[in-house]
């Protein structure tokens, strides 16, 4: 890994935005590609931060400052990831659930998946049912990803399914969930098609 590399993931880690701001616009200078900055460095740090908090070491604040220096490289240099609609291998359409505001878990799924070549639309937080639906119909995604951080908020995703498929949209779109308190046997339970750990 390059210094600039490893300067970002260190920044990301220790939850410094503009030192990984800095050395992103260095990466960048030195040749680096949007998707080696993304996959070796930004993620790096997050999965880093990820341990982190799995240990016991990081807290809440150490995963937010955290959280705020990965979206400052991204933000920074997701002008360069494909956006190429005919090369792209498909839309995947995101959005966390009524009710939930917590979105760092799907910005990580979605810088990831741009930089693996996906076209995404991001629907943001506290996305209402109608929206989904809405949305499934007008754009007619592949994949429709479903997020929630809450036991309270992730119930909603059966709503979702449910309305999709009295619209008559249901077979037309592949549906994932994902998020903290969700597992395969709750996706499979409200009959989504897949299930992400992380």
């Amino acid at each position: 890994m390059s210094d600039f590399l490893n300067d970002i993931k260190e920044a990301i880690v220790s939850g410094d935005d503009e030192i990984a701001l800095d050395a992103t616009k260095s990466a960048i200078r030195s040749g680096k590609s949007s998707v080696e900055i993304i996959n070796k460095a930004a993620i790096a740090g997050m999965e880093e931060t990820g341990r982190l908090w799995n240990e016991g070491r990081y807290f809440i604040p150490d995963v937010i400052l955290s959280s705020q220096a990965f979206k400052a490289v991204t933000d920074f240099i997701e002008a360069d990831l494909p956006s190429d609609s005919t090369n792209s291998k498909g839309t995947i359409m995101l959005g966390v659930v009524s009710g939930d505001m917590h979105d760092l878990g799907k910005m990580i799924v979605i810088t990831m998946l741009r930089g693996a070549g996906f076209e995404v639309v991001d629907l943001g937080i506290d996305v209402p049912l109608d929206v989904f639906v809405e949305k499934v119909r007008e754009l007619k995604p592949v994949i429709l990803g479903l997020s929630a951080l809450m036991t309270t908020t992730m119930l909603s995703m059966k709503d979702i399914i449910d309305a999709l498929r009295k619209n008559g949209l249901r077979d037309e779109v592949k549906i994932m969930v994902g998020g903290a308190p969700t597992s395969e046997k709750f996706a499979e339970s409200i009959g989504a098609d897949a299930w992400g750990r992380d």
